[in-house]
């Protein structure tokens, strides 16, 4: 809810950077582990392309599982990205390998998912907390068994916020008590943005061939920003949460992140459908398809019409706002039609709505009431017991950070009236009077902004700072955004979102395919220590 096990035993990578000293024995190491890890030989590669290794016999999914898990044991140490190992992934693969050929499109592609995707499978399921341990559900969630009918090999969980960032109310991306704080690989000592952290992190570090993230507002396509890669936060509803832990119902999606738009569009084709496990995606029924691919089209920017929204998504950072300006520049040398300004007429009112705050409190405490109420085991019941359980461990739980989130939401008591007016305000000022009433008025395709700023340092103590995003309206109106790497300052990335109105995600592929095919600008980490200066 932010903006906001195997080569091993179970993985509780609890080591969190604290103050500047306490981490720079492990930030000083970097540079040797850098060039430790190099590249190895699968690294950078795509879906297709290794796609077409296992069809020409060079390689096999057991092979492939093999040199992931080596690569999370070797580099996740020094990241923090993967929460826990899957201990049957090889078993998985050899199965793979023995069936005779190609099951699906992701035949034999290891991939993460966030902790808060439940498997049926001897992983845990845990939102980083320490409540959770021990959590195996007895069933997939949609989004697991779709990726595993797919070919996918489920790899391992990756960290997180914990409880989606709806822990604190102070912002510590990528910590949480059971994974850790998550370093971003370009910098160490900078932020991985948003609860959707590890999964951003393990892709962008070639730990995975793609992963999984969830976004409530901004928890995929910030964090895909700040590690240059690829994140679609798909129309709620295009994409079954059935059995991911909730955040905010109205708000929630679970979506895909790659190294490229290609694989982004080839794992979302594998996750859409109607589950009856989730009402919302009964509205997706004859919007989503099978294989987005077929709207990639490396000329697709021709003759497009994109707005660019100036007021409140430019001017928070003079980085991004030239990273940005640079891009829009690509996007007009590819034949788009530029209309600038195209503001989103609500936009001020959408960064500071009271409605938001009704909507989120009401929601997470519900969804998340009911899901611990279900769900089997021994933990915490309920909020009230989360809460008294976090104390009991305060010397783990609330080392770093304050759960006054979660204490928060408890507090507030609001009426259903209260919190059905506040939603129809929050759906009609970033719907109907925002983003399609500047779509409408200008004709456009899309609108394109800076995805968020520079990831900044991490500050357990004080938190890290936020800037500003793109991530609000989509959030809001629960409609698409895709984020692609757009370029870097200082050696820290930036990315450009194109966000549009329901459905869109075949556009807004299309476009960010062709923007990424002319710009050209993701790059490898380099896993940096810190440095002095910016």
């Amino acid at each position: 809810m932010s903006h906001t096990e195997g080569t091993r035993a179970t993985r509780r990578n609890v080591l969190a950077l604290g103050t500047a000293a306490a981490a720079a024995p492990w930030l000083s190491a970097a540079p040797a582990l850098a060039a430790d890890v190099g590249s190895g030989e699968f690294d950078e590669l795509g879906i297709t392309e290794l796609r077409g290794l296992m069809a020409r016999g060079r390689l096999d999914a057991e092979r492939l599982t093999r040199h992931y898990l080596e690569r999370i044991e070797r580099i996740d140490p020094l990241l923090h990205a993967v929460i826990e190992v899957n201990p049957d992934a090889l078993r998985e693969a050899r199965r793979l390998d023995a069936g005779g050929g190609p099951r699906g499109p992701l035949h034999g592609m290891p991939v993460l998912l966030k902790d808060l995707v439940e498997t049926a499978d001897r992983m845990h399921t845990t939102a980083g907390s320490l409540a959770l341990e021990g959590l195996r559900p007895s069933r997939d969630a949609t989004v697991a068994a779709r990726l595993r009918a797919a070919g996918a090999v489920i790899l391992g969980k990756t960290n997180l916020s914990e409880w989606a960032g709806g822990l604190s109310l102070t912002h510590h991306a990528g910590w949480s008590a059971r994974g850790g704080q998550t370093r971003n690989p370009y910098k160490l000592d900078r932020s991985p943005n948003e609860s959707s952290s590890g999964t951003g992190v393990a892709v962008a570090a070639n730990l995975c061939v793609a992963g999984i993230g969830t976004e409530t507002n901004g928890s995929i396509i910030d964090p895909s920003s700040a590690n240059c890669v690829v994140g679609v936060k798909p129309t709620v509803g295009l994409v079954g949460r059935g059995g991911v832990i909730p955040g905010v119902p109205s708000q929630d999606s679970v979506g895909p992140m790659a190294r490229t738009v290609r694989d982004a569009a080839i794992m979302l084709g594998t996750l859409v459908g109607v589950d009856g496990r989730d009402p919302a995606t009964a509205a997706s029924r004859g919007r989503f398809h099978r294989d987005y691919t077929r709207f990639l089209d490396a000329d697709g920017l021709r003759g497009a019409r994109i707005g660019v929204p100036r007021t409140v998504y430019y001017g928070y950072s003079d980085h991004a706002d030239e990273i940005a300006e640079r891009a829009i520049g690509v996007l007009r040398a590819a034949g788009a039609v530029i209309v600038d300004p195209a503001d989103i007429p609500s936009a001020e009112q959408l960064e500071d709505l009271p409605g938001s705050m009704v909507v989120q409190a009401y929601e997470f405490k519900r969804a998340l009431n009911a899901y611990l109420a279900g769900v089997g085991g021994e933990h915490p019941r309920d909020l009230a017991e989360l809460i008294a359980f976090n104390r009991a461990h305060a010397d783990r739980e609330l080392r770093y950070v304050r759960q006054d989130g979660l204490e928060t939401v408890q507090g507030l008591d609001f009426s259903e009236r209260e919190y059905r007016e506040a939603l129809a305000t929050n759906r009609r000022l970033s719907r109907a009077e925002g983003i399609d009433a500047v779509l409408r008025r200008h004709r456009l395709d899309a609108l394109v902004m800076p995805t968020s700023g520079p990831p900044a340092k991490i500050d357990l103590i004080r938190g890290d700072t936020y800037g500003g995003g793109a991530s609000t309206p989509a959030a809001l109106a629960g409609y698409p955004a895709v984020s692609v790497p757009a370029g870097f300052a200082f050696g820290l990335p930036v990315g450009l979102t194109f966000m549009g109105t329901a459905w869109s995600e075949p556009v807004l592929l299309r476009l960010a395919y062709a923007y990424e095919r002319a710009s050209g600008v993701r790059r490898v980490p380099t896993y940096r220590g810190a440095d002095v200066g910016f």
